[in-house]
């Protein structure tokens, strides 16, 4: 797996009726869907789901090659997710071998589970490909904004979440920039066992945290430059404002939610 394959974090301008919406709104409606995912219970439920993420997918205009570059490193997770629900989830037994069990419910399970975390994937990339950092921050500000009168430091949160996505990006590039480096003076990645791999990261880790260390220091060394002192007396350039067009997209997404849960309660 490359690391260009991590696309976490990286945001992709653009002026579809997706990036146009309120952060705020596009939150609020990636909550409503993972509610959503986690209340289905079987086939007409997940596609139902599945069709949705399709449709905003076409309409945001994102690369479809993006969002399955982004689930690579994932990969591992979801095999061994499928692995441990078709070998220990009890039901009628399929076959049988030395210890291990394979049943139809275990089979099913296991299908079910892979989606559920390929779609959540999925929306939660969405939401970063199409909504810029700086907004994602004051969205976030905005939805946990009662917490300031129980004296959470609602601001502080929101922007260390929102610099710890903004680097993410850097940091892979700076990783592999550190990778071809060692490669070019002989360091060998990939040959090997597990141990073995894990010795040769070394001479990687240790650059990469010098690293990430000065850039942490640059930017602390910028904020107080610009007299940055937290949340407390800040105005925004640009105000948010919910339009219609969020509204409607709030309120969809609470009946996909209200309507799986239903749906799951018949079984569906």
């Amino acid at each position: 797996m490359a690391l260009k394959d991590i696309t976490l974090g990286q945001f992709f301008p653009g002026s579809s009726p997706i990036h146009n919406l309120d952060p705020r709104a596009k939150l609020v409606s990636m909550i409503c869907y993972i509610v959503a995912l986690f209340l289905g219970q079987w086939f007409v439920t997940y596609a139902v789901l599945f069709l949705v993420l399709a449709i905003v997918v076409a309409v945001s205009k994102v690369s479809v090659k993006s969002l399955l570059r982004g689930m690579k490193p994932v990969v591992f997770i979801l095999v061994f997710t499928a692995v441990l629900n078709v070998f220990y989830t009890p039901g009628d037994p399929l076959v049988t071998f030395w210890i291990f069990t394979i049943t139809k419910e275990g089979i099913i399970h296991a299908f079910f589970m892979v989606v559920r975390i390929m779609m959540l994937i999925s929306c939660t990339f969405l939401l970063t490909y199409t909504t810029s950092p700086l907004a994602l921050t004051d969205g976030l500000e905005s939805l946990l904004g009662p917490l300031k009168k129980l004296h959470v430091p609602v601001h502080e949160l929101s922007m260390m979440m929102s610099i710890a996505l903004r680097f993410i990006p850097t940091l892979i590039e700076e990783t592999d920039k550190i990778m071809s480096a060692q490669r070019a003076r002989g360091a060998d990645f990939d040959s090997g066992n597990l141990i073995q791999k894990a010795k040769a990261l070394i001479p990687l880790l240790v650059p990469l945290f010098i690293s990430a260390f000065r850039r942490a220091d640059e930017l602390a060394t910028a904020m107080e430059c610009r007299c940055y002192h937290g949340g407390e007396g800040r105005t925004r350039m640009k105000q948010l404002h919910y339009r219609p067009g969020d509204v409607v997209f709030m309120l969809g997404a609470l009946a996909l939610a209200a309507g799986i849960g239903v749906l799951g309660c018949f079984g569906l």
